[in-house]
């Protein structure tokens, strides 16, 4: 403990204390259209949402008619975690629940990350990889580039195509009209390189069973 700390009278030394501990669990200030992305990110907290493949690579021909759910399945004051289930027949119960999208404020400003994991709830050998965002953005849209961490990962595992991954998530307010979601894949090195869901945020489904590992 720091001298200074240590000769305080023990009422003082609890303030401090208490303070230093307050302050860790606030959530770090972000640019103004950041915090409007937060609020309206954090406003469908709970909700499920249906929705499907709104774009037509033929990359991802195995999407295509495919039902698809975001579920905010949990909220935090730093973090939300929306859980992505795709509707598959191969998969337990007609549905992979493997994929998570976790979205984080820091004091850089926000932070995606991509949480795979298999039936048993353990971690598959890509996860966690995402990026931070590299401006403000908008209230309804945030950028994130691949990040160190995950180029390495990619490398690792014979992934090279996805070494210059940009991910979008837009989202509305969930009392805006005509309210949406949408999460979405391009590649700087591949103008051609185009994934995207949409869902509906107007209007709430049914909660899911949780994410595998949830």
């Amino acid at each position: 403990m720091h001298p200074a700390i240590n000769r305080l009278a023990p009422g003082a030394l609890a303030t401090v204390l208490l303070s230093a501990c307050a302050s860790m669990d606030e959530p770090p200030a972000l640019p103004a259209t950041q915090e409007a992305f937060w609020d309206n990110l954090t406003s469908h907290c709970g909700n499920t949402y249906a929705g499907g493949l709104a774009s037509s690579d033929e990359r991802d021909e195995d999407f295509e008619g495919r039902q698809m759910l975001a579920h905010w399945a949990q909220c935090s004051d730093n973090r939300v975690a929306i859980a992505f289930h795709v509707e598959d027949a191969g998969a337990p119960g007609g549905w992979d629940r493997s994929r998570t999208w976790l979205i984080t404020r820091n004091a850089d400003g926000l932070r995606l990350k991509h949480d795979h994991r298999h039936e048993d709830g353990s971690e598959d050998a890509v996860t966690q990889y995402g990026g931070d965002t590299l401006s403000a953005g908008t209230a309804r849209v945030q950028d994130f580039p691949v990040d160190a961490y995950s180029i390495a990962m990619f490398e690792r595992e014979g992934l090279d195509v996805s070494l210059t991954n940009v991910w979008r998530v837009e989202v509305s307010p969930a009392d805006a009209p005509g309210a949406m979601f949408a999460y979405q894949l391009t590649r700087r090195n591949d103008p051609t390189r185009l994934f995207r869901v949409e869902f509906d945020a107007n209007d709430p489904v049914d909660t899911p069973p949780p994410a595998w590992g949830w």
